[in-house]
């Protein structure tokens, strides 16, 4: 592979990356903090697990991505200390080395947890139980906040191991949806009391409608954040469809210039040197399927909390991140 083709191949893994936490449940995020450094050594994963009488190992064929979309404006930037911008979207991707394939696992923001509770100093005093998208707010919104919903959701899925994070700014939709030249979707809410420019129907999104399409809960149809991820799944089909046929029309520059755009909305702590590694594994894998946690969602004293079905949770534990022995 030639010089100018690879750097087609990552960016467009690395845009694709990007897509999936922009797309899949409901954004808002950061600055551009990717590390240059040394590739991280990978946790060595031992701990087993006995079901049913079956020994389940963690699997070492796996890479895991934390995605988080921060309820932030702006470019990334430090906060005070636990500052409130909390993650409106948190999804695992999970890239299968043995399979060659993808799977996202959606988590529900409002799903209920415990999180580590930090002082203003970032140390940890306790935890905290409240809903998932609340682990962001602790930390200075960089780096310490992404580490701490990494815990939270490793926590969650009984301690797997997250390889790395990625989050993002929701204000990176509108540029990256009109480089593919919008994205048609089927409106089937009344999106009138939030942007009267989006009717019902077959619509093909541009600028802010995108983000108004994914990100919006409030004064739309039933309110609920289940709804808003079945929107966020409609734009994803959306967005691959027009990411691809984008892609086999252009050269390098839209690709590249597309990250650039995008670049200061985001904070990771994925170095340069693993990307390049993983977008040469990784390239041509499919994305098998899409999950989400089951459980129950339903109004609290003030907000709609969702609470996983343990069983359920324990099936996709085993499912994505164990094999048997």
């Amino acid at each position: 592979m030639n010089k100018k083709s690879f750097l087609k191949v990552l960016f467009t893994c690395i845009a694709l990356i990007l897509v999936l936490g922009i797309v899949y449940s409901g954004l808002q995020i950061l600055e551009l903090t990717v590390f240059y450094g040394q590739e991280k050594e990978f946790e060595v994963k031992t701990k087993t697990i006995t079901r049913n009488g079956v020994k389940y190992y963690p699997r070492q064929d796996i890479n895991v991505i934390l995605l988080m979309g921060i309820n932030q404006e702006g470019h990334a930037h430090a906060e005070e200390p636990n500052h409130g911008n909390s993650a409106d979207m948190v999804a695992l991707v999970v890239f299968d080395e043995t399979a060659e394939t993808c799977t996202v696992l959606n988590l529900n923001r409002d799903t209920m947890v415990d999180m580590p509770e930090l002082n203003l100093q970032g140390k940890e005093i306790g935890t905290m139980y409240a809903q998932l998208a609340y682990a962001h707010t602790y930390g200075t919104g960089m780096e310490d906040s992404c580490e701490n919903m990494r815990k939270t959701v490793s926590n969650l899925l009984g301690g797997v191991t997250i390889d790395y994070y990625i989050s993002m700014n929701v204000e990176a939709i509108a540029p990256i949806n009109d480089a593919v030249g919008g994205v048609t979707v089927n409106v089937v809410h009344d999106f009138s009391q939030v942007d009267a420019s989006i009717p019902m129907g077959t619509v093909t999104l541009k600028g802010d409608q995108a983000r108004v399409f994914v990100q919006s809960r409030w004064y739309v149809g039933d309110e609920m954040n289940l709804s808003r991820i079945e929107r966020q799944k409609e734009y994803m089909d959306g967005f691959v469809t027009a990411f691809k046929d984008t892609v086999k029309a252009s050269d390098i520059n839209f690709v590249v210039d597309t990250y650039n755009e995008v670049a200061p909305y985001l904070v990771s702590d994925l170095p340069i040197s693993t990307l390049t590694s993983m977008v040469e594994r990784y390239i041509d894998y499919s994305i098998v399927d899409i999950l989400s946690l089951e459980g129950e969602n339903k109004l609290g004293e003030e907000i709609y909390e969702f609470y996983a079905d343990a069983d359920k949770l324990e099936e996709l534990r085993l499912k994505l991140f164990y094999a048997p022995k």
